[in-house]
């Protein structure tokens, strides 16, 4: 009985600007993971389908830091590679990228294990962003990136440029040179390199990460040579169909597969029905690839539609996985699912060994914060889902907060939180905070505390239904009573209040502890459960 269809997307939620490479019968995808910490997610695979989270590999200081980085900076678009017996991971780390100008720092890293300890960095560029490292036949290694141009006359996307890069020197080698200039999409970046019969091929996304995404491929008889773009234009883009469900699709790369095939991996996004908004971000898909005549590949069946389901390859199936939707904090080390904000010391506001079957949070700064934050989350994965936490929290005055955050970055989230005030004492209240508006009173929320007449643990609750979001509370987290104030989730997404900037991350949901008079008042979590309900 043949294998059933592999359904797109393959990674669900926040997971952009997929790498893929292979290593014997192991398949891993290296994806962005901007201001959360630890950075960058590897997933890994025997059979395309089934994928298990595995290694976040950017897990200590030298490796990355990047408090005060504003929301959307941090890890762009990392390159995983094998070769020489080791794994190379390069990565961009982005400090700035409003305005004209973009500080966009390249490094390189490796190791032998896909979980293991990754080596000090090697400082690369900051030339542009997206590296991508080449390992060519010959033992020579090709690191190519986009060029950033600040200049106000010029387009800021200026090109693809190539560099050698010694691993016994540890730096490039000689001048860059610019080996691509884009098409009339524009937008040209998301390089990555490949050595298919006599050709060098190029492919690049184009068009912005927005609904104008595309993929374009480019081709050379020498790996430096001046690329000449496939004359048929892209290779894969839903820009001309604005009601497919996979839109956005994008920044891809390429792997050949044990059976021989090839397969493309790239980013897409879902909108919510009859919007253009997607709060599970970008999230990756699958194609599979054929070659023509003349030596261009092509999605197979010939469209440039992102494909909703494609063929699996010749393969032993991969067991499925099967994430655990409840966490009661009895491990020593918070699961791969959970990340925080910006920060290489999580030790500085968690505990899962202060007070054994919680998570300790020790409060911080405010949820707008760049620097100090004391949030951990895991990201949203469904249209449709319910999360659920246990709090015990005693705070001693109004600037004293924790609870259950629906969060998209420091200007757009929803925070069901428990204070206390000399009005109406220890209570639980909602704090909404939409795009550029400070805390909103756009709802008529603030009005609608509910004091808590008791001083023991309380359960908290959101419950997601597409673009509605509705808090509960329970007292025994069982009886549950709804609050009532109708939220927007669609706002945690990239494409609402576009004014303030570009964003290109997604829904987290997860637990939040803020203490603005300094005194880092702890907050207990019992638990912490997610359970998506997509139909």
């Amino acid at each position: 009985m043949p294998a059933p269809p592999i359904t797109n997307p393959i990674l669900k939620g926040f997971n952009p600007d997929p790498s893929i490479c292979r290593v014997g019968e192991d398949y891993y995808i290296a994806v962005s993971t901007f201001e959360w910490y630890p950075g960058v997610a590897i997933y890994r695979s025997r059979d395309l389908r089934n994928w298990r989270l595995v290694a976040r590999p950017l897990n200590r200081r030298d490796l990355l830091d990047m408090r005060g980085e504003p929301d959307s900076c941090g890890v762009w678009a990392p390159c995983l590679s094998w070769s020489d017996g080791l794994f190379h991971l390069v990565y961009t780390d982005v400090r700035r990228f409003d305005g004209n100008f973009k500080d966009t720092h390249n490094y390189l890293t490796t190791s032998a294990a896909i979980d293991g300890e990754w080596s000090d960095p090697v400082y690369l560029n900051s030339s542009g962003f997206d590296p991508s490292l080449y390992h060519a036949e010959d033992g020579r290694k090709w690191l190519t990136n986009m060029v950033w141009d600040h200049r106000p006359d010029r387009t800021s996307f200026a090109g693809i440029v190539l560099q050698e890069y010694s691993p016994e020197q540890r730096r490039l080698l000689g001048d860059r040179r610019r080996i691509f200039r884009g098409t009339a999409l524009d937008y040209t970046e998301a390089p990555h390199l490949y050595r298919f019969g006599d050709y060098f091929y190029l492919i690049t996304a184009e068009g912005g990460t927005g609904y104008g995404h595309a993929v374009t491929m480019a081709r050379s008889k020498t790996v430096d040579g001046d690329y000449e773009a496939d004359p048929a234009g892209p290779l894969l883009t839903a820009r001309d169909a604005p009601d497919w469900p996979l839109q956005r699709a994008g920044h891809a790369d390429i792997v050949g597969a044990a059976d021989g095939g090839l397969y493309l991996v790239h980013l897409c996004g879902r909108p919510l029905p009859g919007t253009r908004r997607c709060p599970l971000g970008r999230e990756t898909a699958i194609q599979k690839l054929e070659r023509t005549g003349e030596g261009w590949f092509r999605l197979a069946g010939g469209s440039r539609l992102p494909a909703l389901s494609i063929d699996p390859p010749d393969c032993v199936p991969d067991a499925p996985a099967t994430p655990a939707t409840r966490d009661d904090f009895d491990l020593p080390e918070l699961d791969l699912a959970y990340q925080w904000l910006r920060t290489p010391f999580p030790e500085e506001f968690m505990a899962l060994s202060e007070r054994p079957g919680h998570l300790r949070l020790y409060g911080m700064e405010s949820p707008g914060s760049l620097y100090h934050q004391a949030l951990v989350a895991r990201r949203q994965t469904d249209f449709v889902f319910e999360a659920s936490t246990g709090l015990d929290f005693r705070p001693e005055c109004f600037q004293q907060l924790a609870g259950l955050i629906c969060y998209y970055n420091s200007r757009k989230f929803h925070y069901l939180y428990v204070s206390t005030d000399s009005e109406i004492g220890r209570h639980i209240g909602i704090m909404s905070c939409e795009a550029r508006r400070s805390l909103a009173l756009t709802y008529p929320i603030h009005d609608r505390r509910i004091r808590l007449d008791f001083d023991g643990p309380v359960h908290l609750r959101a419950a997601v239904d597409y673009a509605e979001l509705v808090f509960s509370w329970s007292r025994d987290g069982c009886d549950w009573q709804a609050i009532p104030a109708l939220l927007d989730q669609s706002l945690l997404s990239d494409e609402a209040g576009m004014s303030g900037g570009e964003q290109f991350t997604g829904a987290f949901v997860g637990m939040c502890c803020n203490d603005l008079t300094g005194a880092r008042i702890a907050a207990d979590f019992d638990y912490f459960e997610y359970v998506g309900r997509d139909p």
